[in-house]
């Protein structure tokens, strides 16, 4: 019946099942029956026979409109125009991932842009140029000594003609050739020869991207100024491997290259942000930590926000399981003296964004060796002591940014706690938010879930906002940056 379903519904909802299936690792058959149990459980509408379900995924859809981008596109012609006129070069490196690159060629056709595509020697032997073709509807280039595409030096032709070039999935190997100016293929030529933004979609093994030299790589090519998108955790292709270095989806790199090509007035650009995002995990041993519930989803919504405000945001983050935010720096860190270091070597800054949920104690001195359990006796003791305070050390530092925010996640007396936070921590103002079960607010709660509902908490008294999801509260609180901002000389 799920792909009865799927079959009859309209693009728009397909779309809004696509997403949402990537983003939970689901077939979207299952996606579609994780959500029609929901309903059945009473969250959403009812579900029985056939027209009765396609209502209940069009209720699911609406309420998920501030939380997802594809639906939030305001319709089919938003999301079919969002790129019109604008022309992409696709380069396919060669990795298992490849096989999503085609299905952003429809992602990015849908949206009205035209696609060419570069595919590296080693992408063909994942998928066919014929496949890359018939979705792009163009030749597909592939060597660099073609004589047909090289009588008017088509390489550079390539790299100049498009708005901007995409490298999905980009493979260590490209990455070290660009950060490294080599040149001897094709795809290799062409990122060297343009004159437009990179966008690449990183995509390889865990040890191969926490590997010092693609670390070193890709902060050369972030100096240069190419974005990254990705990549994120998971499951990889290779038997019992996991960890950092899943491809981004193809909707959210669809995502990026729109944010990316988006022409409108930047009311932020010009500005240096910092956003701290996630949890900090404070070690015991060499296998435990104290750590929170945070999922970093808030803060890194919060930094995309911002970006795409035109604003230069350097996120500083906690260990999480979700990718990178795109056109955005981001440094990678697991304690919270690790996470004060980081923010203060950012300063000076307009504005600073303090969402990460940071430990407030820490073990006094984290044992080297693994605390064994010994039979008859009970847990080792420990010696805590504080954690460095990062809000109250920049809200009250010599090199203070002209806006100063501030969140407090509470079980209880929510306001109270916030308002003295405000004066104790020298804050502009503090989104405030309830992460109690009885919050009401979905069954994960704030903490881990989608959605969330703030105050803000300021000397000038306090505004509610009503329940939303975390991208709609991250664009509003951008807004209120960026309205506070014009008035703020830094």
């Amino acid at each position: 019946m799920a792909s009865i379903t799927i079959r009859n519904l309209d693009d728009e909802i397909k779309d809004l099942l696509r997403r949402l299936a990537a983003e939970n690792d689901r077939s979207m058959e299952e996606q579609a029956r994780v959500m029609l149990r929901a309903s059945v459980e009473g969250q959403v509408g009812s579900a029985g026979r056939l027209d009765q379900i396609e209502k209940t995924l069009h209720e699911l859809a609406g309420s998920r409109q501030q939380a997802t981008p594809i639906v939030a596109a305001s319709g089919k012609a938003a999301l079919r125009g969002s790129l019109s006129g604008k022309r992409i070069l696709l380069i396919i490196g060669g990795g298992i991932a490849a096989y999503k690159a085609l299905d952003l060629i429809r992602r990015l056709r849908e949206r009205g842009a035209a696609v060419r595509v570069v595919m590296t020697a080693a992408a063909q032997e994942f998928v066919t140029t014929l496949s890359a073709g018939a979705l792009s509807a163009d030749h597909v280039f592939t060597q660099l000594f073609d004589r047909n595409d090289e009588h008017d030096v088509g390489h550079i032709r390539l790299s100049r003609e498009a708005d901007l070039l995409v490298v999905a999935p980009a493979t260590a190997d490209l990455m070290a050739k660009l950060a490294n100016g080599h040149a001897n293929d094709l795809a290799s030529t062409v990122l060297l020869a343009t004159d437009k933004k990179v966008l690449m979609a990183p995509a390889m093994n865990p040890k191969m991207w926490s590997h010092p030299a693609t670390r070193r790589n890709r902060a050369t090519l972030q100096k240069d100024g190419v974005v990254f998108v990705g990549p994120a955790k998971g499951e990889m292709a290779e038997s019992n491997e996991a960890g950092e270095g899943r491809m981004a989806e193809p909707l959210e790199i669809a995502a990026a290259i729109e944010a990316l090509l988006d022409e409108r007035p930047k009311p932020l650009a010009g500005r240096r942000i910092i956003v701290t995002s996630g949890p900090t995990h404070e070690p015991i041993d060499p296998v435990r930590y104290i750590a929170n519930r945070s999922s970093g989803k808030q803060g890194h919504a919060i930094a995309a926000a911002l970006a795409k405000l035109g604003a230069d945001v350097r996120l500083v983050s906690g260990p999480v399981t979700i990718a990178d935010p795109a056109c955005v720096i981001t440094t990678h860190v697991e304690t919270a003296a690790e996470m004060k270091g980081a923010v203060e070597s950012l300063l000076p800054a307009d504005a600073a964004v303090f969402v990460a949920a940071v430990a407030d104690w820490r073990t006094a001195n984290a044992a080297g060796e693994k605390i064994k359990k010994v039979a008859g006796e009970g847990p080792p003791s420990l010696q805590m002591i504080e954690n460095p305070d990062i809000l109250a050390g920049v809200g009250h530092n010599r090199q203070r940014p002209g806006l100063v925010v501030g969140f407090a996640a509470e079980t209880q007396d929510l306001i109270s706690n916030a308002e003295a936070k405000l004066k104790k921590k020298g804050a502009d103002f503090i989104v405030a938010n309830d992460v109690s079960h009885e919050s009401g607010i979905g069954p994960s709660g704030v903490m881990g879930g989608d959605r969330n509902k703030v105050r803000i908490v300021s000397k000038a008294g306090v505004e509610e906002w009503p329940e939303m999801g975390k991208d709609e509260v991250a664009t509003r609180l951008a807004a209120l940056i960026a309205e506070r901002l014009k008035t703020i000389v830094v």
